[in-house]
């Protein structure tokens, strides 16, 4: 698989489809209804709300849930594609998505964390394209709104509006508009909810604030949980390894989305610690960043012997907690 991979074959676009639904068909013939949390915000619960009177099937969440995931995959192998971020274009990001996604069966239902994680990928596309914008102002703007939109889904996503002015910082030169820009994008959900109270005669404003706090994380409490976590991390490193070797033949808007993904990845860490729950449906916000590290494995080592032991061994594990062998 990783061989036919690292080729980018138009074909390619099916196979990986098929590669996602081997993965996740196990999670499809035992589909799992949205997911609640307390840590779920307005938006999230409005839209429940709106659905239930619907009453619709828990396989019908499900394929909506392989969708985003899969939606996912493309968008964040079409970014490294068009920022060229690996020397030549090729399926190993999408192919390492839905790989590591597998790791955990909850990363895979319909979710609050999910929707925010696909948000976060668009996000993503248009910080990167900030380099080179000849609209910035505009591109700021959306990108805010778009925070604010996330933040009004999932509580502790409050934590990524740190993101605006970091990326405005490694992605543009220094412009007090810009940044003043990008926050108003991120307060502006606020403002058309604020009126709420007016038509509905509730005064309580309160409800619509994130609530945070700091909660330690979930530890791990089985051998399959540090198992897939050891999957993730293990690549990872290996991946930052070729990356920082192969840094000096990059260009600098190159290095600058590689600075960006490292950010994005301690930045998704920061909310496991912040209202974060007992469960493990919130780390799948660092999944963006560690799936093109996990590429970067995939794709730099000369003897291609390593890349195809861990590739095949994660994709056994994966199969194996899919399935429930």
């Amino acid at each position: 698989m990783v061989g036919i991979f690292r080729q980018k074959n138009p074909g390619n676009s099916l196979i990986l489809l098929g590669y996602g639904l081997v993965l996740k068909f196990g999670i499809l013939l035992h589909p799992v209804g949205a997911l609640q949390q307390e840590q779920d915000h307005y938006l999230y619960r409005l839209l429940l709300r709106l659905l239930a009177p619907f009453q619709i099937p828990d396989t019908v969440y499900g394929i909506a849930a392989f969708l985003l995931v899969f939606t996912q995959a493309i968008m964040i192998n079409r970014i490294c594609v068009r920022q060229k971020l690996l020397p030549r274009p090729n399926f190993l990001p999408g192919m390492a998505f839905l790989l590591i996604s597998s790791f955990f069966i909850e990363w895979n239902h319909f979710s609050a964390p999910l929707l925010v994680n696909t948000l976060m990928v668009f996000i993503f596309h248009r910080m990167v394209n900030l380099y080179n914008s000849y609209r910035p102002v505009t591109e700021i703007f959306n990108t805010g709104l778009m925070m604010g939109l996330m933040t009004l889904l999932y509580q502790p996503a409050i934590v990524y509006v740190l993101l605006v002015p970091v990326a405005l910082f490694i992605m543009r030169p220094f412009r007090i508009r810009e940044w003043v820009v990008g926050m108003l994008g991120v307060t502006t959900p606020y403002y058309f909810l604020a009126l709420e109270p007016i038509f509905t005669g509730q005064w309580n404003w309160r409800y619509l604030l994130p609530s945070i706090a700091a909660d330690f994380p979930a530890m791990p409490d089985s051998i399959l949980v540090t198992v897939s976590l050891a999957l993730l991390v293990v690549p990872f490193m290996i991946g930052g390894y070729f990356v920082q070797v192969n840094l000096n033949k990059m260009l600098i808007q190159i290095r600058k989305i590689w600075s960006l993904l490292l950010v994005f990845l301690i930045v998704s860490t920061g909310i496991i610690l912040v209202s974060g729950g007992f469960g493990y449906v919130n780390w799948m916000f660092g999944l963006m960043p560690l799936a093109i590290f996990h590429a970067a494995t995939y794709f730099y080592p000369t003897r291609k012997i390593m890349p195809l032991i861990l590739h095949w061994i994660s994709f056994a594990y994966a199969i194996y907690l899919v399935y429930g062998w």
